[in-house]
C-alpha cells in the first residue's frame, strides 16, 4: 500500500540523516519505524482498555503474592 505523509522539516532532516548514516533507504527506515511503532501502539491501547475495565470493576485482578504462590 502506497501512502503519502507530510513531515516537519526537523523530522525530514532526521530521516535523511538516518538513511544516509545507515545506508538504508528512507522508505525502509519508515517501514521499520511503522512496523515497530504499530506494535507498541497496539500494546499501549489494549493495555489502556484493560486498565479502564479494571477501574470500572469489570475485570478481575490477582495480587502478586497470590499469583507467585500459585493461588490463582
Amino acid at each position: 500500500m502506497a501512502t503519502s505523509i507530510r513531515f516537519s522539516p526537523e523530522v525530514e532532516r532526521r530521516l535523511d540523516f538516518l538513511a544516509a548514516k545507515t545506508g538504508r533507504s528512507k522508505a525502509r527506515c519508515l517501514r521499520e519505524l511503522i512496523e515497530c511503532g504499530l506494535e507498541d501502539i497496539e500494546d499501549y491501547y489494549l493495555a489502556a482498555e484493560v486498565l479502564e475495565r479494571i477501574r470500572r470493576g469489570e475485570e478481575n485482578t490477582v495480587n502478586a503474592e497470590d499469583f507467585w504462590r500459585g493461588d490463582v
